[in-house]
């Protein structure tokens, strides 16, 4: 692709074409950040969801000052749950601890299994432990993936003391439930993780039982 210039590239976030928005987007990841966001604010209130989704992914990628409040009220206020979702994974990219309580309430209020996923998944990426107590509570949720999302951003924040709690999913009917799994116990040092993992090496599921020979070795380094 050549490289556009920012005129070129806000005259294109501007076209009547969908496909013409997107790839203005696209142009953006070779522009520095304090160039790329007054265009990717252009298109917040785009139209066409994709382009809408896109641009909000970018404020998490392109980060400045700007972006977290932006990412905090699209949270809490849009309509859409695809944007809100968007949201609380871009919140999770800038990895700025304030989007904490954000998260949080998004995880408790919001009635959309995929915004509370985002939410779970980017508390993880904040590495924060005050995190805990809800992600273990989300290991109970009825949607599968919250249950991925919870079970990953307990290994991402270092929560050995839910060691118990994840590993009743050892015995998960779903693989990428115990992908996850093995995935979250190579961040969780302990005697039960190493039992764990010994055992998941042996899975029935190839991606399974090579992520818990990959997690095993991680440990074992570490230890």
């Amino acid at each position: 692709m050549t490289n556009l210039s920012l005129e070129q590239i806000s005259a294109q976030l501007e076209s009547e074409s969908t496909r013409d928005r997107l790839l203005a987007l696209v142009s953006l990841r070779q522009v520095p950040a304090a160039d790329a966001v007054p265009l990717i604010k252009k298109v917040l209130d785009d139209p066409n969801l994709p382009v809408r989704s896109m641009a909000v992914f970018a404020l998490g990628v392109k980060q400045t000052d700007e972006c977290y409040p932006i990412l905090v009220k699209l949270l809490e206020n849009d309509p859409d749950y695809g944007i809100r979702a968007d949201a609380a994974g871009a919140l999770g990219y800038l990895e700025d601890i304030r989007a904490f309580e954000p998260l949080v309430r998004a995880f408790y209020e919001d009635t959309n299994w995929l915004v509370r996923f985002s939410a779970a998944v980017s508390l993880g990426n904040l590495k924060d432990v005050r995190a805990r107590e809800l992600l273990v509570q989300a290991l109970d949720s009825e949607e599968v993936v919250v249950q991925q999302g919870a079970i990953a951003a307990l290994g991402e924040i270092g929560a050995v003391e839910a060691i118990d709690s994840i590993l009743r999913f050892a015995q998960s009917e779903d693989w990428l439930i115990r992908q996850r799994l093995v995935e979250a116990l190579g961040n969780l040092p302990s005697p039960k993780s190493i039992s764990a993992l010994k055992y998941l090496q042996k899975d029935s599921h190839p991606q399974v039982s090579r992520a818990a020979t990959l997690s095993l070795e991680r440990l074992m380094a570490d230890g």
